[in-house]
């Protein structure tokens, strides 16, 4: 597989600079990478501050037309929480994709007392305050509900975020039961716990199902490489291609390029368990292109 296999290509989950944590590129950095790798797009995620703020300046003004550059809002607390106040403003602003809480959510927080990954990277002065999702009954949080019915009404992308089990399966069901039509679960193969038969689960809803290189064992990634490649192989068997997003969810300083990354892991696959090329196509570029209505 060769280099030519990232032209058209979308990266859905990208970390740019300027953030609270060190970062590999900011997001004007990013965009030249992805204009020489052919990117049709890519979209920048910020734990803390509204990525979309800054994200189609950086393609006005120093892209070259080829490639889009596109921003998300996270819900955790540093924009309120689950704050449809803050959703309703991003859907002004064109905001790719809102995220349930990630860094704030209590089953994150939980899982990483002590660590540099809750506060902003140990710089913040200002403890979080866990927010739950859904309890462990499943019942969601009623701004959770809030949330959800104001994205479906507006035909917005629901990422599910750092939930648990529990609480991914209670915002799938809500989200479809509601009329959503555009849900990603977030990487429910790393910090959430899910089994595979919950993600083919998911699946079958109509959620696309994510995978973010970053995390896998053997592709090169420097932080977080904690599961094993196979692992990928297991989801889009069970999932199917069709239901797979395929991202990087680098920009950690030490891991440097995204794009880099993302070639990386796709020779991975197809050296480790023969993935096609044409099913590197439907991941990165089909599949992304119609969750997100892409033009």
């Amino acid at each position: 597989m060769d280099r030519s296999i990232l032209k058209g290509m979308y990266d859905v989950h990208v970390h740019c600079g300027p953030s609270t944590a060190k970062r590999s590129v900011d997001a004007a950095e990013m965009l030249k990478l992805a204009e020489e790798a052919g990117y049709a797009g890519f979209v920048v995620k910020d734990h803390y501050v509204p990525a979309l703020l800054g994200t189609k300046m950086v393609e006005k003004h120093l892209g070259n037309g080829t490639c889009k550059v596109y921003g998300c809002l996270v819900l955790n607390n540093a924009v309120g929480g689950l704050n449809v106040n803050a959703v309703d403003k991003a859907r002004q602003l064109g905001t790719a994709m809102v995220y349930f809480p990630t860094v704030s959510s209590k089953t994150h927080i939980d899982n990483h007392k002590g660590s540099a990954f809750v506060g902003g990277a140990g710089a913040s002065e200002v403890e979080e305050e866990p927010i739950i999702i859904a309890d462990e009954n499943g019942k969601l949080n009623p701004k959770a509900v809030e949330v959800i019915e104001y994205m479906a009404k507006h035909d917005m992308v629901l990422a599910t975020g750092h939930g648990n089990e529990i609480e991914v399966d209670a915002t799938v069901k809500k989200a479809f039961e509601l009329g959503m039509k555009r849900v990603l679960v977030t990487h429910p193969h790393y910090q959430v716990g899910a089994t595979i038969e919950d993600m083919k689960r998911w699946a079958e809803m109509g959620a696309y199902i994510e995978i973010n290189a970053c995390v896998f064992k053997g592709s090169g990634s420097k932080v977080e490489a904690v599961v094993d490649l196979s692992v990928a192989k297991e989801m889009i068997d069970a999932c199917g291609v069709d239901s797979i997003i395929i991202d990087t969810d680098y920009g950690q300083a030490a891991n440097g390029s995204p794009v880099e990354g993302m070639y990386n892991f796709v020779k991975a696959l197809e050296e480790h368990f023969g993935i096609t090329e044409e099913e590197i196509n439907i991941m990165t570029k089909k599949n992304p292109k119609e969750l997100f209505n892409f033009q």
